[in-house]
């Protein structure tokens, strides 16, 4: 009797084994290859946390360095006017004296005195020279909790220019947050929480840079301006602190409004004369505005980057840009972008943490 074949059918046993047998070595495969990530991620942390370590060690021993000069500084001057007064004691006793002719020893004492006096005004000199080589800041700032945190931006330079971007997206990290900001009080607006770290970080900015230093600070948002009116175009002295401390207090009268022309911010630096050997940019995105400051509207990504690149071509060349960026959201190609003009520069990039300085 001929035996009755057999209908195929994709639903059999056999058919749904193989299937669950392809579907576990996927499964197997993927936990293999994400087990594989997790542990080259860990071993990519471990090795920049020892790192991080050295350097800070680094930090805290050129700080402990720094105290232990100062302090014999201190102790130096404390000698030369002790030995200057010692000095001006004894000829005025000689002055006094009836007999023109000095005790033996006296003249001798006197010429002593001078010498040690002569030997402790160089050491004086030598010891300031050290402290202003390691980083004496001209103005104090300190941080929430005496908190300095390491971040590879050195404020050094001859001439040094400070763009602030003033624009109203400084309100706050998210656009919703912005429009409702913007519309409120010139008072809610200066005291927002982003505004505040902006002008924590240009205070920080301002402590750090050498007292031989000449320095402009502009605001910018469609159009720059000096903070200190009448000095656009003029380059001021760090010397004191003082015309520093007068160009943050104009800084905190400004209230953030309207968009941002990178473009017109850059050609003012160009107009420096004599250039800029250091710029250092805070902003927190693209521009939204080109040169005439038209407002279009909405700006798509690209035509910020366009923008952008278009600005990038009036910087004076050789002059490194120092970028400190605090974020807004939607606009993805600023890290990028600012990251690219520091590294291309010779500057530096951060973006700090909220904290931060």
């Amino acid at each position: 009797m001929a035996r009755r074949k057999r209908a195929f059918s994709t639903f059999s046993l056999s058919f749904i084994d193989c299937m669950s047998c392809g579907l576990g070595a996927v499964i197997l495969l993927f936990m293999i290859i994400n087990h594989s990530t997790e542990v080259r991620a860990v071993d990519t942390h471990r090795d920049v946390a020892a790192r991080l370590s050295l350097v800070e060690d680094e930090v805290l021993e050129k700080r402990q360095a720094q105290r232990e000069l100062a302090a014999a500084l201190e102790e130096t001057e404390k000698q030369r006017k002790a030995a200057q007064a010692q000095a001006a004691s004894l000829q005025q006793a000689l002055d006094t004296q009836p007999d023109p002719r000095p005790p033996d020893d006296s003249g001798e004492r006197i010429a002593s005195l001078q010498e040690e006096v002569r030997s402790l005004e160089a050491e004086v000199k030598s010891l300031r020279e050290r402290q202003q080589a390691q980083g004496d800041a001209t103005r104090d700032f300190q941080g929430e909790g005496q908190r300095q945190y390491l971040t590879g931006l050195v404020v050094e330079g001859r001439r040094i220019l400070i763009l602030a971007d003033v624009s109203a997206s400084m309100l706050a990290d998210s656009i919703v947050d912005v429009i409702r900001l913007r519309n409120m009080s010139d008072s809610r607006r200066q005291g927002a929480e982003k505004w505040q770290r902006a002008l924590r970080t240009v205070d920080w900015l301002t402590a750090q840079m050498p007292a031989s230093a000449q320095f402009q600070l502009y605001a910018f948002n469609t159009k720059p301006r000096a903070t200190i009116a009448g000095t656009d175009g003029q380059w001021l002295s760090a010397a004191g602190g003082a015309r520093l401390s007068e160009a943050v207090r104009g800084l905190r009268a400004t209230r953030p409004e309207n968009g941002t022309s990178l473009h017109n911010a850059f050609a003012a630096a160009a107009k420096l004369s004599p250039r800029p050997d250091q710029i250092y940019l805070v902003t927190d995105g693209l521009p939204t505005q080109d040169a005439a400051a038209r407002n279009t509207g909405a700006v798509s990504g690209n035509d910020r980057l366009k923008l952008f690149n278009n600005a990038r071509g009036l910087l004076p060349g050789g002059v490194p840009v120092n970028v400190i960026l605090l974020p807004i959201e939607g606009d993805p190609l600023a890290s990028a972008s600012y990251w690219a003009l520091a590294q291309q520069t010779g500057g530096a990039f951060l973006s700090p943490s909220r904290d931060w300085p």
